[in-house]
């Protein structure tokens, strides 16, 4: 039975394990966090340390295609997600009030998802990866190099020794650390070339509280889950067990805007969007929880058609990670594992033609999922830096780019463009994919120009300014 090592007990280390387990491979997670799994969801929620997941606290999201996934290959943790209290939501539930032709479509069953707060995934994943057959976890246990031999210079990594001097030996490595994944340096230290990395802070810092409803009920959405303001953006999501988050998000240069970090602030911003002050009439369940320093990152194992090692291969956040304001780090990590279980499954013995095949992978399924967001994150960024200069907003680009940017503005009067903006922002479709459907690129530019004005979603610079003064 083929033996695989996991480095890593987040969602998509876990996901990973229990695919390849299924698909007939022995498997050992190595996760460097000492906490054992809680008994309890409760007790998930207020004391999990997971300190190797800088992000545990924050908004999470799980978009149709990671919903996809679970039904497709984990229906049992799909199941057991639900049993714990997550969320099946209709993303179309979010179709603006400017849209008047509200008929059923095929497919529209694609835009359902289920989702929750990070700490409850993690658990629910987490209780199921520990009672799989072919599944062995350990915690506390962190990684001090990897093992290797020579192949013609390039080193084949054949397992890991731990920092309690362990050897773990077998068929493949995957590195499922996440954003903070220390493979580089180890693969430097086994003599192989460093991978290509390319990295940028995305700029922005993210200030999150959390509610639950006080009667069951849910607030309704007036505007999209992620809203564009002035100065500032509005993300909100919902969670489990009648929870959810509202973040506001700012770009990182901003200094006055960071007085959204105090509770009072922040409450009075957003009693001043009027399409978004509902959503905090319920019971909070935590103060402003601060965040930036967020990376865009990406990395590739192939360089100059040569892969750097072989035996180890990158997954999820490990990979690449961005910006979470558009909520895609759970869902491509799902999308990620799913695609390594069935690479595995033909490419294991084959040592360089498993890293040139997973390369390819990677780069035709899920980098362009990586590049589209960094280009929203460059838009958006621009866009608020002219607001706080007090510049005009940047011209649409042309091409496709300028197609792109003007479609969330059409989409808010066509049905049929609501729903193609959504199976992008759902993951179900890359941009590429809905650009290229017939008629839409001149639907888009008819539309976006009659639109009508913009409607005031929230407060101008300068009444911002003065509201956090």
């Amino acid at each position: 039975m083929p033996r695989i090592t996991v480095l890593g007990a987040g969602v998509c280390g876990l996901a990973a394990a229990m695919l390849l387990a299924r698909d007939g491979h022995d498997v050992t997670v190595l996760e460097r966090d000492p906490a054992p799994v809680p008994d309890t969801l409760d007790e998930a929620l207020t004391s999990w340390e997971r300190g190797g997941v800088t992000q545990f606290r924050q908004a999470h999201y799980v978009h149709p295609r990671g919903r996809e996934v679970l039904d497709d290959c984990l229906p049992d943790v799909r199941e057991a997600l639900a049993a714990a209290g997550a969320f099946q939501f209709d993303v179309l539930g979010a179709m603006p009030p400017t849209i008047t032709d509200r008929t059923p479509r095929p497919g529209d069953e694609r835009f359902t998802t289920i989702t929750a707060r990070r700490p409850t995934i993690e658990w629910v994943l987490a209780r199921a990866a520990q009672s799989e057959p072919g599944v062995e976890i350990r915690r506390g246990v962190a990684v001090e190099a990897l093992v290797a031999r020579s192949y013609d210079g390039t080193p084949h990594v054949t397992g890991v020794r731990t920092d309690a001097g362990d050897e773990l030996l077998g068929d493949l490595v995957v590195d499922a650390g996440g954003r903070r994944s220390p493979l580089p340096g180890l693969l430097e230290a086994v003599g192989a070339r460093s991978p290509l990395e390319q990295a940028e802070d995305s700029g922005f810092i993210y200030y999150t509280r959390f509610f639950r409803s006080r009667d069951g009920k849910r607030p309704e959405y007036r505007a999209g889950p992620l809203t564009p303001m002035p100065s500032f953006s509005i993300l909100t999501l919902p969670g489990d067990n009648d929870t959810w988050s509202v973040t506001l998000y700012i770009t990182a240069g901003d200094r006055p805007l960071k007085a959204l970090r105090h509770t009072d602030k922040w409450d009075t911003v957003l009693a001043a969007c009027p399409r978004h002050a509902h959503w905090a009439d319920a019971e909070p369940l935590t103060d402003v929880l601060a965040m930036g320093g967020v990376v865009d990152r990406y990395r590739r194992m192939v360089v100059d058609g040569e892969p750097v090692a072989t035996g180890v291969v990158m997954l999820g956040d490990a990979w690449a990670c961005t910006n979470p304001s558009l909520g895609r780090g759970i869902t491509l990590g799902l999308m990620h594992a799913l695609r390594l279980r069935d690479f595995v499954h033909h490419h294991l013995e084959h040592r360089v033609e498993m890293a040139e095949v997973w390369d390819t992978v990677t780069e035709v399924e899920l980098t362009p999922w990586y590049r589209a967001t960094v280009a929203e994150d460059h838009a958006r960024r621009a866009a608020l830096e002219a607001d706080r200069a007090g510049a005009a907003p940047p011209p649409p680009p042309g091409g496709d780019a300028g197609v792109l940017a003007r479609l969330p503005r059409a989409a808010i009067v066509d049905a049929d463009l609501f729903r193609a903006l959504l199976s992008i922002r759902s993951c179900l479709a890359l941009p590429e994919e809905v650009l290229a459907r017939p008629g839409l690129a001149e639907r888009v530019l008819e539309l976006s120009g009659d639109a009508g004005p913009a409607p005031r979603l929230g407060p101008d610079r300068a009444q911002l300014l003065a509201l956090l003064n």
